[in-house]
């Protein structure tokens, strides 16, 4: 399969995640348009990788970015925990507890 269809793929995934990141309010919707947006470019890393065999620079990037998204999930859903139990909703446009 060649190069193009990952990439087109990994374009729309990251699309998807973005429009996802910027319309939706709802906090765990906006965690996994992240995680979306991050795992397209881990395709893009692997896709490449794929092409030029020599180094393994795409894989190590990938792996680096696993253990990134591994660390960001725990961190939001902590997050997203003490606001559900501070103000028993989801939604990022309420979370102003910081603002006074």
């Amino acid at each position: 399969m060649p190069i193009t269809h990952y990439l087109v793929l990994g374009a729309l995934l990251f699309t998807i995640g973005g429009i996802g990141f910027l319309v939706r309010r709802n906090v765990l919707v906006t965690l996994m348009s992240i995680e979306l947006m991050l795992n397209a470019v881990n395709l893009t890393l692997i896709a490449f990788n794929g092409a030029y065999p020599e180094s393994h620079t795409g894989q190590m990037f990938a792996f680096f970015l696993i253990a990134a998204e591994a660390a960001e999930v725990a961190v939001g859903l902590a997050i997203v925990l003490a606001l559900f139990r501070i103000r028993r909703t989801v939604r990022s446009d309420e979370a102003d507890l910081l603002k006074n």
